[in-house]
Formats: structure tokens, sequence, C-alpha cells
């Protein structure tokens, strides 16, 4: 029967429930992303089949400005048609018609996606660090095992986190929403 210490455990366990708290944190700042960018646009619809978005008064938002480098699209409405609305004071302030917003990509280009994912990146950093040095100080081959598929698990998401995070992207662009970002 393998010899598992209480220290063995308890760090074991330290390593993971820092790696489960950088999971619920990658999912925390994915649903705040997700609810910061529908508030921005309630009652508007895109239609990415004709590239405009519709106002709920009907009226459309057409592209004006295009920034490649930043992959964001600006898309406006006519001002006349803005200044003339009866719901203008709950849309936008702007005497240039109402003004949309919209990244190209799903990469992380906010400042509060990086900084989120840069914390999840350093927590699961420093369990794999804590498997490590548990790896060199765990008797016997069983524990070491655990330790290894364990911490083998943690540096491929650290890699693939870290990845994304140095190129600006999320990732994940191929998966599903609901996909973990561990997986």
């Amino acid at each position: 029967m393998p010899d598992f210490s209480i220290q063995f455990l308890l760090m074991l366990g330290y390593a993971v429930m820092l790696a489960a708290v950088a999971f619920l944190l990658e999912l925390t700042a994915r649903h705040a992303h997700r609810r910061s960018l529908n508030i921005s646009t309630a009652g508007f619809t895109y239609h990415p089949d004709r590239d405009i978005w519709r106002c709920p008064e009907e009226q459309h938002l057409f592209p004006v400005f295009s920034d490649w480098s930043k992959k964001t699209v600006v898309y406006r409405a006519p001002a006349s048609t803005c200044n003339a609305c009866k719901k203008k004071a709950a849309c936008t302030d702007s005497n240039n018609g109402r003004e949309i917003e919209r990244k190209t990509s799903s990469g992380l280009e906010y400042g509060m996606q990086r900084f989120h994912r840069a914390m999840s990146v350093t927590l699961l950093a420093l369990a794999s660090l804590i498997l490590v040095v548990e790896l060199f100080r765990a008797n016997g081959i069983y524990p070491r095992l655990v330790l290894a598929g364990v911490l083998t698990v943690f540096c491929i998401a650290v890699l693939r986190m870290a990845k994304a995070l140095l190129h600006g992207t999320d990732g994940y662009e191929a998966a599903s929403s609901s996909e973990s970002p561990f997986s």
C-alpha cells in the first residue's frame, strides 16, 4: 500500500485548491466580461450578414471606422436620426449619433481580461512550484507518480494560458464558451 504522508496530502491539497481558485477566477472573469459587453449593447441587435447593428427604434448603425491593428470596428447611427429620436436621452448623450465599438476577435484586448488571466497563470505557476518542491521531498514511487501527473496537467494549463496571454488571444477561439479553460 502506498505511503502518503500528511505533508504530502496537505501540499497536494493546497496546490489543487490554488488551481481551483485560478479556474474559478477564469470563469468569473469570462462571465463579467460577457456581461459588460451585453450591457453596453442592450437592446441592440447585430446582423452579421449585413454587418450592421439595429437599435430598439429600428434604426441602423453602420460601420464608420475600422482599426485592424486593434481588431475593432466602430458603428454609428446617423446623427440626424439619433438627435430626433424620442429615446435619445436613455441611449446616448452624443450629438454625433450612437456609437458601438465591436471587437472583431475574442482575444484578451481588455485590461481586466489580461489582469485576470495573469492572476490565473500566477496561481497555477505557484501551484506547480509547490508540486515540484513536494516531488523532491516525497518518498516512494506512488506519491511521486501522483505528483508528476498533477504537475503535468498544471504545466500544460500554465503554458497554454501564458501563451494566450503573451499573444493577446484568449486561446479558445475554436472552443465553445462553455468549455473549461484548463482543457
